[in-house]
């Protein structure tokens, strides 16, 4: 039992409240997931630069002079921005696969937990709102976001586990349920060149997605050829640069609900999770199909 939230955003005006938003969606699932929480921000990018989030169990001293070390070896200026255990590397978008390879050799305890344009994901095991609090998420701005907040079945409680899961470059996803296939398909991923680092079903989904839009289809293709190729039962929400997407397996016994406004597109577990949102009270309110996709992009 897991807890998951959404917030796709259609008014700009809320943008700066993105986080604060979602921070609350989330703590009110705390009681389906009290092991580890996380969240996924998409907020401003630059042209042609990325963002690499990395996370540390030794911040002080993996951080204090990692700025001035990955410059070096990159022979490229980049910036670093430190929130608590987590790090946002900014570079130039052509050095990603490059500061992969400097930080491996340079920080090698250090963990990637997403990169791309405009995502920033932010984990950790504890409560959500000491997650949150830890990273101030409350104060992150952007277009739209999930969380999950996680109940450990399938794998250990720890940072690794917890989720969103990234992959792909702008891509995440998060998950309540249970993959029973998911160690032969990690390991045809893994051939596959995938890179796959937790023993975690949903990594394992997340990579699945991935691997599929790889080879030229679009997330909603990808989500499409997960109802036939993944074992289990799951309900996913799946974060892209643009937008957001929803899928449950053919049998849904997860729970889901969904609202619509001309303001937003949100998601929760439960619909106490949607109870705070701002016009939540004249909103269009709906149970996702079984074996059906949704998806909402900007």
């Amino acid at each position: 039992m897991c807890g998951i939230v959404g917030l796709f955003l259609k008014d700009a005006s809320l943008e700066p409240r993105l986080g604060a938003l979602l921070t609350e969606m989330l703590v009110t699932m705390t009681d389906r997931g009290p092991d580890s929480a996380g969240i996924a921000i998409y907020g401003e990018g630059s042209p042609g630069r990325a963002k690499l989030t990395v996370q540390s169990d030794q911040p002080g001293a993996d951080f204090a002079t990692l700025e001035t070390d990955l410059s070096r070896t990159l022979g490229a200026q980049i910036t670093l921005r430190r929130q608590d255990t987590h790090a946002v590397i900014e570079l130039d978008a052509d050095l990603v696969q490059a500061a992969r390879t400097a930080l491996a050799n340079l920080r090698p305890n250090l963990r990637v937990m997403s990169d791309g344009a405009r995502i920033e994901i932010y984990k950790e095991v504890g409560l959500p709102r000491d997650v949150a609090t830890r990273f101030a998420l409350g104060a992150m701005p952007g277009t739209h976001g999930i969380g999950h907040t996680r109940m450990a079945t399938e794998s250990a409680v720890t940072t690794q586990g917890a989720h969103p899961f990234s992959t792909g470059a702008d891509q995440c996803l998060v998950h309540n349920g249970s993959l029973s296939n998911h160690n032969n398909l990690r390991r045809r991923l893994r051939r596959e060149g995938m890179r796959i680092e937790s023993e975690n079903d949903t990594e394992v989904g997340a990579a699945y997605l991935t691997w599929k839009m790889g080879q030229g289809a679009t997330l909603g293709e990808a989500l499409e050829g997960a109802l036939q190729d993944l074992d289990g039962f799951f309900t996913f929400v799946v974060g892209t640069k643009d937008g957001f997407g929803v899928v449950r397996d053919p049998i849904a016994c997860k729970p889901a609900v969904m609202a619509e406004t001309d303001q937003y597109v949100a998601f929760g577990s439960e619909y106490r999770a949607l109870v705070g949102l701002p016009g939540i009270e004249t909103a269009r309110i709906w149970e996702p199909e079984p074996a059906t996709v949704y998806f909402w992009s900007h």
